[in-house]
């Protein structure tokens, strides 16, 4: 179970992330324990251990960058990084919001790093990867949010690796008036924003965003862009029912999403929201055959299934159903 005091690993700092030893989420410090239930055994993976996940994570450090496959605690790094598919986390390991789900550090972030946009570009370069995911915390203490770090680093993506697509996973840059417009102009592949949970959840699981506001991202996304794909993710187990999830399902073919992702909430430490249920993979399958009867290009659903999880084939399956569609 991870610490709720883990210090940052210091193989990955960078100058512009926190090196303070402190309580990893000081806002969730004096909550009432949530006891972690035990995972059924469709939910549980094998640890990591072979060679090129130790590769991959020698390759993060050297190169002084984070990863969400590490400071989120994600399930699937063993496979991920087996395969050297790693999520990098721009602007620093901690996050000015407090989530109820997430296992991102909270606090006040530091300074941006303006060397951050060349390392990430040299590190994708170097793992040769098809296609990369680039997402980030939250840093509501910036004027544009971050946009014009996020634009800074698909420009040097595009130079150092020009044959690398690029899905961007950004925050709902909520009262950032023009910082969406400046990532959409840098012209990502795919602009990923996820919706997280149904909107009667959002007071207590993601209390400092909006879902109307997250949803006219996605739109406006569209709007601006139409050849950028757009997608979005959701967590269920919360406590949310079929109901509500279809109603979102629906907000967003409304806003012309084009892929959805649905995963299983899994509880990173006693002082998270807790899991109403483990939802079973047959459930999951069914989720998928009705976002697809609604009209998504693409569904990933499954009880490990992540934003950034089997991406690089993902993207590859969305192009060709785009292709099919517009054929028809």
């Amino acid at each position: 179970m991870p610490r709720l005091d883990a210090p940052t690993h210091p193989g990955h700092l960078s100058p512009g992330m926190s090196t303070r030893i402190e309580i990893r989420h000081p806002e969730k410090a004096h909550r009432p324990d949530n006891p972690i239930q035990r995972k059924p055994d469709w939910i549980r993976v094998r640890a990591p251990n072979h060679p090129t996940y130790v590769e991959t994570r020698d390759l993060m450090r050297g190169a002084g960058l984070v990863t969400v496959c590490e400071e989120a605690a994600c399930p699937n790094i063993g496979e991920c990084w087996s395969r050297r598919h790693a999520t990098m986390m721009i602007m620093g390991d901690t996050c000015t919001r407090a989530c109820s789900f997430c296992n991102v550090r909270t606090g006040l972030p530091g300074e941006l790093d303006a060397t951050e946009p060349a390392r990430v570009a040299q590190a994708v370069a170097t793992l040769g990867l098809n296609h990369v995911v680039i997402t980030s915390v939250d840093r509501d203490d910036l004027p544009d949010g971050g946009a014009a770090h996020f634009a800074a680093v698909i420009i040097a993506l595009r130079a150092a690796a020009p044959r690398t697509t690029i899905e961007i996973l950004t925050p709902d840059f909520l009262r950032k008036p023009g910082a969406l417009e400046v990532v959409t102009a840098a012209r990502p592949d795919v602009f990923n924003h996820n919706l997280e949970t149904v909107p009667r959840l959002y007071p207590a699981i993601r209390p400092g965003a909006r879902y109307y506001q997250s949803l006219r991202l996605l739109d406006r996304v569209k709007q601006l862009d139409p050849t950028i794909f757009t997608k979005s993710g959701m967590m269920v187990g919360l406590g949310e029912d079929r109901a509500e999830l279809g109603q979102v399902m629906d907000d967003l073919r409304i806003a012309e999403v084009d892929f959805l992702t649905l995963g299983q909430y899994l509880q990173p430490t006693v002082k998270h929201a807790a899991v109403a249920r483990f939802v079973p993979p047959a459930e999951f399958a069914e989720y998928a055959t009705t976002a697809r009867a609604k009209g998504f290009l693409m569904v990933a659903s499954t009880p490990l299934t992540r934003s950034s999880y089997h991406a690089d084939a993902d993207f590859a399956a969305l192009r060709q159903a785009r292709i099919a569609r517009q054929a028809a």
